[in-house]
């Protein structure tokens, strides 16, 4: 009854067609915001590099009166960005690619990347080398991922990301799951997928793909969303009902927010987003130190020594559940936890690790006011 009440709201909303009336140019935007003249070539020049899309949903959560809104600039191209410091690929995803879209980093962990495409682009994207541009990094033959998983058997579980797999039709999503549930050492499935924020049409008026998702997760492996909630503001009465339909189809919805400079590096705004999303059945899981992406990099990224007063701070607001996550780096060598601060020193702890050897290992460095990444302590 539910899931009929879902459809019969949104009869007429056709996901495919609102995709193709996203906001994509500098023309369009201005009739929101004011562009300077002499703004406007550097901004041509970055969504040329690093094109812009932007749903009509998401767009309309922005205040266009705040110059500081926080999802305006999450989504929101900005000459900024013209800023080169820092790299590409600050996890080591080509030293970890077995074929063209699949990784394996970790031991238990697949990695394929599915599509070049989302249903908007976040302007801090770690995958900006690839993410709306034309590459060869993004998966070509599925049959050759999929016998690599079989043939791999300390593999327990893949992750399915990109770009963003909720863009992919239905029919390929069913490939992907179809595929994967009949190898007998993957327990479990995730999709890596920010459309319960950015366009969470996709979810509530797509009966197949929840009805995919529930056959699947109940009959088959356990399916896991991991979703990227940054800010309280991303929270509206559309968003929970896209949750609410991925929960009530038996899967499991996680968070993994990044730390992004003038967007959520306050203590009460991380505090108050936390308890929301458990409030909403979200699972807080990780938080993100922003990685050093050029065009990112200048733009997004806190210092650790502030980032952990933040986080710190922010733990004294939350509930028992909503203080679970993992306040992570997410470098080449592993993904690197944050343990504290005392004495000039930061503490560290590997979580996860490309050498297995490191899994546990904790370590500390000497710290400064502007260190904002492993390569910038010691």
């Amino acid at each position: 009854m539910y899931d009929e009440q879902i459809t019969l709201r949104n009869s007429s909303f056709s996901w495919e067609n609102e995709l193709k009336r996203c906001t994509s140019s500098i023309e369009s935007l201005k009739s929101h915001m004011l562009i300077k003249t002499d703004e406007e070539e550097d901004l041509q020049r970055v969504i040329d590099s690093h094109p812009m899309l932007i749903t009509r949903y998401y767009l309309s959560l922005i205040d266009w009166d705040n110059p500081d809104d926080p999802v305006r600039r999450m989504i929101v191209p900005d000459t900024e960005e013209l800023n080169m410091e820092g790299s590409y690929d600050t996890s080591g995803e080509r030293e970890s690619t077995k074929m063209p879209g699949l990784q394996h980093k970790y031991k238990q962990d697949a990695l394929i990347l599915s599509t070049n495409r989302c249903a908007a682009y976040c302007r801090y994207c770690f995958r900006k080398r690839l993410v709306g541009l034309p590459n060869e990094e993004v998966l070509s033959r599925f049959n050759d991922a999929v016998e690599y998983i079989r043939e791999h058997r300390e593999i327990n579980n893949v992750l399915i990301s990109g770009g963003d797999p909720f863009v992919l039709p239905t029919e390929i999503i069913e490939k992907f799951l179809e595929e994967l549930s009949d190898i007998d050492h993957i327990d479990f499935i995730r999709f890596g997928t920010r459309t319960p924020v950015t366009f969470p049409g996709r979810i509530t008026s797509d009966y197949r793909l929840r009805n995919l998702l529930r056959t699947y997760s109940r009959s088959h492996k356990r399916i896991y969303v991991v979703t990227q909630f940054n800010h309280l503001q991303e929270i509206t009465e559309k968003s929970i009902a896209a949750v609410d339909a991925l929960i009530r189809s038996g899967v499991i919805v996680n968070n993994q927010s990044v730390l992004l400079k003038g967007v959520n590096d306050d203590p009460e705004c991380l505090g108050a987003l936390f308890n929301r999303l458990v409030g909403i059945g979200v699972n807080p899981y990780y938080l993100f130190q922003c990685r050093p992406v050029k065009r990112v990099k200048h733009h997004f990224q806190v210092p650790l020594s502030r980032g952990y007063e933040i986080v710190e701070e922010a733990k004294k607001l939350c509930n028992g559940h909503s203080k679970r996550f993992k306040f992570i780096m997410s470098h080449n060598s592993g993904k690197i936890e944050i343990l504290g601060i005392m004495d000039g020193m930061i503490y560290l702890k590997y979580h996860q690790a490309r050498n297995p050897e490191d899994i546990g290992r904790m370590f500390s460095l000497k710290i400064n006011d502007t260190a904002a990444w492993l390569d910038d302590l010691g």
